[in-house]
This record gives C-alpha cells, sequence and structure tokens, in this order.
C-alpha cells in the first residue's frame, strides 16, 4: 500500500511485498513531531501565493506598459480581498453554511466538550453552531482565537461517541490555536486575487494592451511578454489552486496531531475519521459548496483512495490520517515515518 501523498509503501506493504524497510518495527508517530513538520512544510506553501501574485503582477503589468508597477497593483488587489475576507469572511461562511448558534439545553454535550477542548487549548471559547442535518461534518472559522467559531451538524453529534466528539473538537480548537482560520482565509483572497488578475489579463487580450516596446525601439518585447503574460495567465489559477489544496492538506495533518496533544487519544479521532467518512456519502451535507469544501474535517464532496494521488485534493486521504493516529497510539503495524 502507497501513500497518496508521497508514494512511499506503508510497513504492512512493506512486509508483504518482501521489500526492506527501515524502522518498520520500531518507529512511533510522535505528534510534536508531526506538528514541527507541517507547520514548516505548509507555511513554505503559503510563501508561495505573494511570490506567485508579484510574478503574475510584473508580466501582466509588462504586457499593459506599467512595468514593475504591475506587482504593486497585483498585490494592493490581494490585500484589499484579504482584508475583506479578513472582515466579513466567517459570518458568509456560516451564513451559507444554514448555521444557527447552539442551544445550552439541546446542545448541552456539544458545548461541554468545546469548552473541555478550549481549556485544554488554552483558548477563549468559541461561539459553537450546529447545522440542522443528517450529514456527519464540522468546520472552525474565525479570524483568530478571540473571534472563532466551532460549527457542527447534528448528524455528526448523533453519529459519534463521546470521546470520538472530543477527538474532532480537538481537531477544529487545533485550526483556531494553530491559526489555520487566518491561514486558510488568507489562501483563499490570495487565490481569488490571482483568478481575478488571470480574467483580467484575457479581458486586456481583447483590448490591445501590450504596452511593453512601444516607442523603444525594441521590437522583441512584445512577443516575449505577451508570452510570458500569457503563460503566466494561464497557468497562475492552476497552480494556485494546487497550492491552496496542499496547503489544506498538510494543515490537516496539522490539526490530526494536535488534537492527539489536547485529547491524548488519537484512537477517537481516528474512529471518528472513519465514521464521518462513512457517512460523508450516504448522507450529503446539502449546505457545503466548493466554496467551503476546504473547510470540513472530511471533504463533503470527494473521496480520495490510497492508489489515487492526492494532488487535487483538499483534504488527505481519510485513511493515511487514520495511519498516522494509528502509528500515534503505538500500534506497530501501522506505525511508519512515511505517512505523510
Amino acid at each position: 500500500m502507497m501513500c497518496g501523498l508521497c508514494g512511499n509503501v506503508f510497513p504492512d506493504a512493506a512486509k508483504k511485498l518482501d521489500i526492506e524497510h527501515p524502522r518498520l518495527y520500531h518507529y512511533r508517530k510522535d505528534f510534536a513531531a508531526e506538528i514541527r513538520d507541517n507547520k514548516l512544510n505548509s507555511m513554505a506553501l503559503i510563501i508561495g501565493f505573494p511570490i506567485l501574485l508579484a510574478m503574475l503582477g510584473f508580466a501582466l503589468g509588462m504586457w499593459f506598459g506599467i512595468g514593475p508597477w504591475g506587482i504593486l497593483a497585483a498585490l494592493l488587489i490581494g490585500l484589499v480581498l484579504v482584508l475583506t475576507s479578513f472582515y466579513s469572511g466567517d459570518q458568509t461562511i456560516l451564513e451559507v453554511s444554514g448555521a444557527r448558534e447552539a442551544d445550552s439545553e439541546t446542545d448541552a454535550q456539544l458545548i461541554n466538550v468545546v469548552d473541555e477542548m478550549r481549556i485544554a487549548a488554552g483558548l477563549s471559547m468559541p461561539k459553537v453552531f450546529v447545522i440542522e442535518s443528517d450529514a456527519a461534518n464540522a468546520f472552525a472559522t474565525g479570524r483568530d482565537p478571540d473571534n472563532s467559531y466551532v460549527c457542527v451538524t447534528r448528524g455528526l453529534m448523533e453519529t459519534l461517541t463521546r470521546d470520538e466528539l472530543q477527538g474532532v473538537i480537538g481537531h477544529e480548537m487545533s485550526h483556531i490555536r494553530n491559526m489555520d482560520i487566518r491561514y486558510m482565509m488568507l489562501v483563499a483572497a490570495m487565490v481569488g486575487a490571482i483568478i481575478l488578475l488571470s480574467d483580467l489579463f484575457r479581458r486586456g487580450w481583447w483590448w490591445g494592451g501590450r504596452g511593453y516596446g512601444r516607442g523603444r525601439g525594441r521590437s522583441y518585447g512584445n512577443g516575449i511578454f505577451m508570452i510570458i503574460a500569457l503563460l503566466m495567465a494561464i497557468l497562475a489559477p492552476f497552480i494556485a489552486l494546487l497550492l491552496q489544496m496542499a496547503v489544506s492538506r498538510k494543515r490537516e495533518f496539522l490539526a490530526d496531531a494536535s488534537s492527539v496533544e489536547l485529547t491524548r487519544n488519537p484512537l477517537g479521532l481516528a474512529s471518528a475519521l472513519e465514521k464521518i467518512e462513512a457517512r460523508t456519502f450516504t448522507q450529503p451535507l446539502a449546505t457545503a459548496s466548493k466554496a467551503t469544501q476546504h473547510l470540513f474535517i472530511v471533504n463533503p464532496f470527494r473521496s480520495f483512495t490510497m492508489e489515487a494521488s492526492a494532488l487535487f485534493s483538499t483534504h488527505p486521504p481519510t485513511e493515511a490520517r487514520v495511519r498516522v493516529l494509528q502509528a500515534m497510539a503505538g500500534m506497530p503495524e501501522y506505525a511508519s515515518p512515511a505517512t505523510t
């Protein structure tokens, strides 16, 4: 069996295939190492967005004859979208998801579990919301730990045991503590800016920009920068979406590991993920959308197996996440340094 993220062979598969695997019987996944590795990886990916935005701005600036000023224009557009998302994105997400604030009597257990996990995380109490749906899923949103929301479906509460619910809420509280809620808003805004600039270029193509080289005695300038700008306009949105999905996958692994730090019970979350995955397609979440799918603990639309490429997924394969959690629990048949 191969990891859908890195392509490495898991130890149990290595044994069956008679492949030599280092640390096959002695490796135990440590949540502190998992947190550290995923933070470094996700930050490296996030840095790629402003670089990509600046490159696109430069290419379009040369195309429209404003030169390096295109970089400033691109970054300003990105900043406006980031600020707009930062101050109003969470409320929009809750509204389109059909969420309502949890009731202190009807949803007492949920509120108690959220309170337990926020104490373990050292955070202030987030606002708790419920989606009245038989689907099983959950997400966190907000702009910082003091302005955050945890939202779960009715089906999730009815499906999971208390230990499993703790694992899920620990995962969502980890998204808040690790600032994933802010990162993903920033990433979504950057992707929006890149798509907007690419669309502007496509429209400008018909307006006949090509300002570079006019009146400057450099006839080759138009041709070179026309090709560069065209390639950037075509490829930048695609690259940005791939980066967004990669960041989302890394933050999911990070939140899983951080949840174990809070609950000290990796198998609770592992069991919850398996139940949510199984219920996703029998009880779909009608209010989920392509714009919000990356927020949920399990993708509400599509499941990726270990054999499939996870390149186009907002989440790692659930099986990969479960294996990491089982490795944290010290289950030797699942322990592997190649689970991410």
